[in-house]
């Protein structure tokens, strides 16, 4: 089972689950934990919950950028709460300069600098995620 999440790992797990050899179905959430800010808040809400069971199902969180690690960290204990078989993370974007928690993440597409970057999915106050490629926000 792919878990998207929303909004910003769209565009990256419908690319990577073309990718994929093995049969996957897909299920989404959406957390928050920036508002309008490019600073993580540290506070996690879950706005959009997943609509399948995870119990007894291997599972692959997909996101599009890790940053703090917070939102995460949250994520991945909640989820393993639902006992699935496995849980792994694969991530797009990697920032690990910024960690504050360290989380699981069995998959990297790349590791970057310490910039806010938008496109691909990413999104500044909800603007930027159409463009086809990914650029650093320069305020």
């Amino acid at each position: 089972l792919l878990v998207g999440v929303l909004k910003g790992a769209v565009i990256f797990l419908s690319e990577l689950a073309q990718r994929i050899k093995l049969p996957a179905t897909f299920d989404f959430m959406a957390v928050s934990s920036y508002g309008s800010s490019t600073e993580s808040s540290g506070v996690v809400r879950i706005l959009k919950d997943l609509d399948e069971s995870l119990e007894g199902k291997h599972v692959l969180i997909v996101e599009d950028i890790i940053d703090t690690g917070l939102t995460l960290d949250y994520l991945y204990r909640h989820l393993k709460s639902r006992h699935p078989a496995s849980l792994n993370i694969c991530t797009l974007l990697d920032k690990p300069s910024r960690r504050q928690v360290e989380v699981p993440v069995k998959y990297v597409g790349f590791q970057i600098p310490d910039y806010f970057v938008v496109g691909y999915g990413l999104d500044y106050n909800e603007q930027y995620r159409n463009l086809p490629y990914i650029a650093i926000l320069k305020p």
